[in-house]
């Protein structure tokens, strides 16, 4: 119903596909160069996206 992905306390496993259909490529980027910087070895929240 074209509704959006309310993420307020992170997206779950389950919804990384569904975030990654419907979000803008954009914007996922940044979220993942955000997480990068901040957490360059992945040991914060391994397998996240943010």
């Amino acid at each position: 119903m074209n509704g959006s992905i309310s993420a307020e306390h992170g997206i779950g496993l389950a919804k990384r596909t569904e975030l990654r259909r419907y979000q803008d490529p954009v914007a996922l980027a940044l979220m993942e160069g955000i997480k990068t910087a901040l957490d360059p070895q992945g040991l914060f929240n391994p397998g996240k996206l943010l």
